[in-house]
């Protein structure tokens, strides 16, 4: 196992030095699911079309574009692209979120962090009439990254 990429030499905690590191394209895929009941499910698809969902999606996007200010040795990233996904399943919501930069770091946090924050919203929404619900599986299951030419 590598050594701790935010521990210093001297086992302080550190931000990562990225500068001399050069620009590449980056891109990074989380998932989570929220699961509940059918029953609760059946509540979120009678709200008008795309409600509780698209609260959710939003939620998801905001909280990517703020990973560094909620995650304190995350670097603040030049976003290019996040898309957050939620679609019902046979055992709740499943989410999935992807987050793109050209930078000097990647982006599996924001990604993580949007994933996460949309399956936290769509819990909020739902909370009232499904005390058994549970957000599992959150896990990073893609990032790529672009050399320089």
């Amino acid at each position: 196992m590598s050594e701790l990429s935010h521990v210093g030499a001297d086992g302080a905690v550190r931000m990562v030095d990225v500068g001399d590191k050069p620009l590449s394209r980056r891109r990074a895929v989380a998932r989570a699911t929220v699961r509940m009941a059918a029953g609760t499910i059946a509540r979120l698809q009678e709200l008008p079309k795309g409600d509780a969902l698209t609260t959710a999606q939003l939620a998801g996007i905001m909280a990517a574009k703020r990973t560094s200010e909620l995650i304190p040795l995350c670097h603040p990233l030049p976003l290019t692209a996040i898309d957050v996904r939620l679609s019902i399943v046979s055992e709740g919501i499943a989410i999935e979120a992807s987050a793109e930069t050209t930078a000097q770091t990647g982006v599996e946090m924001e990604a993580l962090t949007a994933a996460t924050v949309a399956a936290l919203t769509v819990y909020d929404m739902a909370k009232a009439v499904d005390k058994e619900m549970s957000i599992t599986d959150v896990t990073l299951v893609a990032k790529t990254k672009e050399e320089p030419a």
